[in-house]
């Protein structure tokens, strides 16, 4: 009755939907959005260069576990590694990104048209949702987050050391620009339903529990804008990479505040 209701007839002959809106907006602007951002980030993770200037790292290069890193390594890898030391990290947040609820709702919408928005046809005809490989391993998703916490802690401790100038402590616009990344990135993962069964799951009586029992109202809150935390956190680390990038290139000069 709702779909009837809506202007949808029944059948493949018929048009896929009646609706005279701009619904197709939303999904073609997911599909602009993730796929500049898809082809930013791995050209910046190929580039292999530019993406350090004391006392700025990028995102995408932190932790560096090459040892050919222009900057404070953690040498994990050898020399063998010809590829760039961002390869070896993108994985993580790119697979928390790949399996996250919010994404994939938003991927399978626009780029797979499984619906496309409501009241309209899926591209489809049948529908198996993630029962069939790969996306039985969708599930990976909460050690992804796992993963994510602790390349957020390099990216906390990167902010620290943004504060450390050659002349001593200091604040430039790249400072700036890095904390209000490592913040968006961290509401991001924190507002992640994974991160909010992880401090309230397996309980069955908050009362024996008060702390978690705080942690999960605190995940709650913050799990309303997880979408929003999602979009804001995606193009500020592209941002911030970008702004390292060229200052590290020379094309500007950072911005020193004090």
């Amino acid at each position: 009755m709702a779909t009837e209701a809506a202007g949808v007839r029944q059948g493949r002959s018929g048009p896929r939907t009646e609706r005279r809106d701009l619904w197709w907006v939303l999904p073609l602007t997911v599909v602009v959005v993730f796929t500049a951002f898809i082809v930013y980030t791995t050209w910046a993770a190929l580039q292999d260069a530019n993406y350090y200037r004391n006392p700025y790292l990028s995102p995408y290069y932190s932790p560096c576990l090459a040892t050919h890193c222009v900057h404070k390594t953690i040498g994990i890898i050898g020399s063998w590694w010809a590829l760039s030391p961002a390869i070896l990290i993108l994985a993580f947040p790119g697979g928390l990104r790949l399996t996250c609820y919010y994404y994939r709702k938003s991927y399978y919408r626009s780029f797979w048209l499984a619906p496309p928005a409501c009241a309209v046809m899926d591209a489809r005809k049948g529908y198996t949702g993630e029962t069939r490989f790969p996306l039985v391993w969708q599930a990976i998703h909460r050690w992804f987050f796992w993963a994510s916490l602790v390349v957020i802690a390099f990216l906390w401790w990167d902010v620290i050391e943004a504060f450390q100038f050659h002349d001593g402590f200091g604040i430039g616009l790249g400072t700036v620009i890095m904390l209000v990344n490592v913040i968006l990135l961290s509401l991001y993962s924190l507002s992640c339903h994974s991160c909010r069964y992880l401090v309230g799951g397996y309980l069955d009586r908050f009362f024996k529990a008060p702390v978690r029992y705080q942690l999960w109202r605190a995940s709650s809150r913050i799990n309303a804008r997880h979408a929003a935390f999602a979009w804001v956190s995606l193009f500020s680390v592209a941002l911030t990479d970008l702004y390292i990038r060229l200052v590290a290139s020379g094309t500007i000069h950072d911005v020193r505040f004090f």
